[in-house]
């Protein structure tokens, strides 16, 4: 899979993945979708994101997810 709208630079936010070099990080566009923000929120509080940037947001990290295991609290 190929993602046009992540990037890392290591000279940028200590190379944490971010949205199209905005200083945004991908992590925090989750964690907003995550805390119930609409697009539209989203959008309103980083006026330089565009709507497909989320969405490539949390294709991203469902990726990274695949690739390794967290660890859970068994009950």
């Amino acid at each position: 899979m190929v993602f046009r709208r992540i990037t890392i630079d290591p000279d940028k936010m200590a190379g944490v993945p971010c949205i199209r070099d905005l200083r945004v990080p991908v992590a925090t566009v989750v964690a907003m979708v995550a805390e119930g923000m609409t697009d539209e929120e989203i959008l309103e509080a980083h006026p330089d994101l565009e709507r497909e940037d989320i969405r490539e947001a949390l294709r991203y990290a469902a990726e990274a997810v695949k690739e390794r295991a967290l660890p859970l609290k068994t009950a």
